[in-house]
Formats: C-alpha cells, structure tokens, sequence
C-alpha cells in the first residue's frame, strides 16, 4: 500500500536527513512526502500543483480552485531540488535559474513559503 502524505515527528525527520546527508536515498520517499504535506498545511489551497515525480504531488496555495484538468499553475521538479528548496539549502530563484524548477501559472512562486518549517 502506498504511503499517505503525513507530517512526520522532529525525531523521524532529524534521523531521515541525517542519513540522506550521509549519502542514503532509503528515506528519499518518506522526506519528499513529509514536506509536501508541511506545504500544503503551511499554504492550504488549490491553485498550485506541486509535482515531484514519482513521489507524490499535492495541491496547495490559495487561489483559484480548478477541479478538473490541468490546474492553473504547476510546478514540478525532481525529490533532490525539492528537498534543497525545504530544507532551505537552495533558493527559489537559484533553482529556477539553474533550471532545476519547472514552474508554470502565475501562483507557481513557492518562494513565500520555502524553506519549509517542520
């Protein structure tokens, strides 16, 4: 069964990030999912479709709603650069001028709610 999207404790994610910055990938799933979900409780909405395939996607920032189809605005990048932008090791704009972000809408700044606190 797939795991739910879910704030994890302070201790479970201070134990997954020190693994992953000793070079383990075994968390990569749990992290991504945990600050998706910190996201959407930081910025509840349904204008922006944050992607981080094949992870998880999730729909947060408040807006416009859309309920079918392709969501006025979308972001999608890869588990690394998602976890540098909430971890706060990597800015919006660096990650975006490096090419790092697809961003695409006019809500798909993440910039006022990264880093991701929790």
């Amino acid at each position: 069964m797939a795991r739910q999207l879910q704030v994890e404790s302070a201790e479970f994610v201070s134990a997954a990030l020190a693994r992953f910055d000793a070079g383990s990938r075994h968390d990569v799933r749990a992290l991504v999912k945990h600050f998706l979900a910190t996201l959407v409780q930081q910025a509840p909405g349904r204008s922006v479709e944050v992607r981080v395939p094949p992870y998880s996607a999730v729909q947060c920032i408040p807006g416009v709603r859309h309920t079918r189809g392709t969501p006025p605005a979308v972001v999608e990048l890869d588990a690394d650069t998602f976890l540098s932008l909430a971890r706060g090791s990597l800015g919006w704009d660096e990650a975006v001028a490096q090419g790092l972000v697809r961003a695409s809408g006019e809500r798909a700044d993440l910039s006022p709610w990264l880093p991701l606190s929790g």
